[in-house]
């Protein structure tokens, strides 16, 4: 192969730079070897011809034509080769081929070689193969005792259907790890992923992650982290230092992420943040511990967790010790979402009003799904899926168990479970929940809290219901109490109108315009009916049966004994703040 001047000297100044590489500190005249071994020396196996070079100084062996060289177990192939015996270096062109112990094979067009080194300098359509993956660059270094080769001006790996580019990298033969660094590009069919340090294995697929990294697929998901791994084959991936998730729809941020794409789970620990970018349902999730499923659309929080359901300014806080949020649509392939159905009161005792219509729920806990004769426990009654309405798929739910809180400054509420579906913006309180609002303290078996434009509308509270307000700063309590209470709320987020029905009584501590106790009323009747002004009763009607009298506030009166069935002022468990509903979970 002929070799210009050019191209000659190029290759010389590749040479002398290899030499001080691999010989850092010794002097030009001190590159005599220091003994060639049996090991080590290069021995010509076959060659179509043979010249010699001899000189006073030095002794050159030119070969040309299916050249054939062996140093131990690595075999050497080129065109044509020049030997020194004294130096025991190898300079081969043209088709060379280094064929190390059949575990790596290198080609190139170009090849400077010490045999006491056992480095080697090649350029030219350089291809590196293990078997498992190639790579291709145009001049790469080689240690046969380390089984390592480097490229310093830009290669690029291809294993299977996953392609790697970088300016600079080290192949190590031995564990089959490649180190790639500066511009780091990682190419597959379902995505990229962009460092400047990557650590790549051509067995395992395994990707290890050293340097600020960025992982983007074709779906628009992107991954920004710092440490981890990514297991090509598996799908998996570790995270480490506070790595982040996003899209257009949610970001997550933790201190570790584990991922299993192909099951669609993922767990997030330490500092979780999970924040839904839905304008109309957004929400955030915190938690030290976050488990989510991409093929049910769900997210379990667990460890400290707070949920933050954004509605404007008035956002609702709530904590629990596992909270859970997933589609309503699936939902309802396994049980229905307790429904509703008009029930109407009559609110004309307050002037001016017209007629108020409000939903009774029919039934408390959610009811079972329906399933036909040998079906299987997730089938669904197909008729009664006719009749329902079409569902948002985009619409969510959240479910809370154990030691709920709930905060917002409009409300604040306590229980043992939640429930709140975006389908009809229904709070679900069970198991003895307390709700506040402004003055008043209303608790029953279980609580609904119905919102209008992300604001609280009415509550219903079945079985054991009670309402308490303090009245002013004294010790008395006005109470309303019956099976079931319906109260409105006004714009203000104070309780504009109540009614309780079945059996119901109330106690009222009656004042004079200054505020003076006139006496307190004991009541009871079928159903009670209560308009209130600024959160303080002002109206009160008894209807049907009727029992009662004011009795005076000294005296023979016991207020003690005033005190309703269940009667319990709760003031010092009511959340005061966002940061309340923290404590004790």
């Amino acid at each position: 192969m002929a070799v210009s001047i050019k191209q000659y000297l190029t290759l010389c100044l590749l040479f002398v730079t290899f030499l001080a590489n691999a010989q850092p500190g010794k002097q030009k005249d001190n590159l005599q070897p220091k003994g060639i071994t049996e090991e080590n020396y290069l021995y010509i196996l076959a060659a179509d011809k043979q010249y010699l070079q001899k000189s006073d100084t030095n002794q050159l062996i030119s070969y040309a034509g299916h050249v054939k060289v062996r140093q131990g177990k690595t075999l050497f192939y080129a065109d044509s080769a020049i030997i020194n015996p004294i130096l025991n270096t190898l300079e081969s062109f043209g088709n060379v081929h280094i064929n190390d112990a059949d575990s790596v094979h290198i080609y190139a067009q170009y090849l400077r070689y010490i045999g006491i080194e056992k480095k080697a300098l090649l350029t030219s359509k350089v291809r590196l193969t293990d078997g498992k993956s190639t790579l291709t660059t145009e001049n790469l270094t080689y240690d046969v005792n380390l089984k390592l080769g480097t490229y310093l001006y830009g290669g690029k790996v291809v294993n299977k259907k996953t392609t790697l580019t970088s300016t600079e990298g080290n192949y190590y033969g031995e564990s089959k790890d490649i180190f790639f660094f500066k511009n780091v590009l990682l190419v597959q069919p379902n995505g990229t992923i962009k460092t400047d340090s990557l650590q790549y294995n051509t067995i395992t697929e395994v990707s290890t992650f050293i340097s600020p990294t960025i992982i983007k697929d074709k779906k628009g998901l992107t991954i920004k982290t710092r440490e981890g791994f990514y297991d090509i084959k598996k799908k998996i991936a570790n995270l480490y230092k506070r790595s982040i998730i996003e899209d257009s729809t949610f970001s997550i941020t933790a201190d570790e992420i584990a991922i299993d794409s192909l099951n669609g789970l993922s767990e997030f620990r330490g500092n979780a943040v999970y924040r839904s970018k839905d304008k109309e349902q957004g929400f955030d999730m915190i938690a030290n511990n976050i488990k989510t499923n991409n093929k049910r659309s769900t997210i379990m929080a667990t460890q400290i967790p707070l949920l933050i359901i954004k509605q404007g300014s008035d956002s609702v806080f709530i904590t629990a010790d596992t909270l859970f949020t997933g589609r309503v649509i699936d939902l309802l392939k396994t049980k229905n979402i307790p429904r509703v159905r008009p029930v109407p009161i009559d609110t004309s005792i307050k002037k001016g009003v017209t007629k108020t219509i409000i939903k009774d729920t029919v039934k408390v806990a959610a009811a079972k799904p329906t399933i036909k004769k040998g079906s299987s426990k997730n089938s669904i009654d197909s008729a009664k899926l006719k009749s329902e309405p079409t569902v948002d798929s985009t619409l969510k739910y959240f479910e809370a168990y154990k030691n709920v809180k709930i905060f917002s400054d409009s409300l604040q509420a306590v229980g043992d479970s939640l429930f709140f579906s975006g389908q009809d913006s229904v709070f679900r309180l069970f198991d003895n929940p307390i709700l506040w609002s402004q003055e008043n303290q209303i608790s029953g078996d279980t609580i609904y809290l119905f919102l209008k434009n992300k604001r609280p509308e009415r509550i219903y509270v079945f079985e054991n219901a009670l309402s308490i307000s303090k009245v002013d700063s004294s010790n008395y309590f006005n109470q309303v109490r019956g099976n079931s209470i319906n109260a409105l709320f006004d714009s203000t987020g104070q309780v504009d109108f109540l009614t309780a029905r079945g059996s119901a009584e109330n106690i009222y501590y009656a004042q004079d315009e200054q505020k003076r106790f006139v006496g307190v009323n004991k009541n009871s009747s079928d159903l009670i009916e209560i308009i209130f002004a600024e959160g303080k009763p002002k109206r009160v009607k008894f209807i049907n049966n009727l029992e009662g009298n004011l009795l005076p506030m000294r005296g023979k009166t016991n207020h003690d004994e005033l005190k309703l069935k269940s009667f319990n002022w709760l003031d010092k468990i009511r959340p005061k703040s966002k940061f309340d509903i923290l404590i004790g979970n």
